[in-house]
């Protein structure tokens, strides 16, 4: 269903069995798939690539322009996959000449107020809470949870299955399958609970967990670290994706576990 009070330029492309609310605005660049609803207000801007099954709440805006001085009004794109659940005042930028486009994954939450920056890139079956700022050019992997009111600086990486406390200001980037702390942003455990979730056994979580012990509780740098967990934890793509995640890190890797808060 598509209400007489909705408006839809001509060149838009709009899949089959998708409903617009009232109010709702679609700018002509714009493609969206099928049994897709865009809700009440919301607002899709030229270069949105929405995939199938999406729900876009209220005052959503998806592809609005990048809030960044360098962007010169080059054609860019969002890209958002299926089955996401968009909420209240969501912001997605699109991309710039940085990498052209800004990308959402599948299968993700980002509930009321979260802004994803241009150039983001935004895995599958994340939860990102309410007022989460992603920077611009973040990446953020497969099932990672971000709380409420954290923030992401520019260029940070996060990795799968991690998470970050609510109210956290994260400058660095977060190894896969860690919580980092929102008061010290130190390595705080493995998300335990989350691989559990995701079915993990039993053996390999223990293998990540004294993979971490190694690299967050040791005492030894990074790098050396990396060498000691791969001498002493049995190969596994889980422990080759940690230590590569350290090894390939730009802007260095959050604090080790500090049994005082400094």
């Amino acid at each position: 269903m598509i209400s007489n009070l909705a408006y839809i330029h001509p060149d838009a492309r709009i899949g089959n069995n998708v409903t617009v609310e009232p109010f709702a605005y679609i700018a002509g660049d714009v493609v969206i798939g099928d049994d897709c609803w865009i809700g009440p207000g919301a607002v899709i801007h030229d270069g949105a690539r929405i995939g199938k099954g999406c729900r876009i709440h209220t005052a959503a805006s998806i592809s609005c322009l990048p809030q960044d001085l360098k962007f010169k009004g080059e054609v860019t794109t969002a890209e958002i996959g299926d089955y996401n659940d968009i909420r209240e005042y969501v912001t997605i930028s699109r991309g710039t000449a940085s990498t052209g486009t800004t990308r959402v994954g599948s299968h993700n939450l980002l509930m009321a107020y979260v802004h994803v920056a241009h150039d983001c890139v935004v895995g599958d079956h994340c939860v990102i809470a309410n007022r989460v700022s992603l920077a611009g050019e973040v990446h953020v992997g497969d099932w990672v949870v971000i709380g409420g009111h954290a923030a992401i600086h520019q260029w940070v990486h996060i990795g799968d299955h991690a998470m970050v406390q609510g109210g956290a200001l994260l400058s660095q980037d977060l190894p896969p399958y860690i919580i980092v702390r929102n008061d010290t942003l130190r390595f705080a455990g493995i998300n335990k609970v989350g691989l559990s979730r995701r079915g993990f056994t039993p053996e390999r979580i223990s293998e990540i967990h004294d993979a971490c012990r190694i690299l967050f509780q040791s005492g030894l740098n990074y790098l050396a670290g990396c060498e000691q967990v791969e001498h002493r934890i049995p190969q596994s793509p889980e422990r080759d994706h940690l230590v590569r995640f350290i090894r390939e890190s730009k802007r260095g890797i959050i604090k080790p576990y500090a049994s005082k808060i400094d």
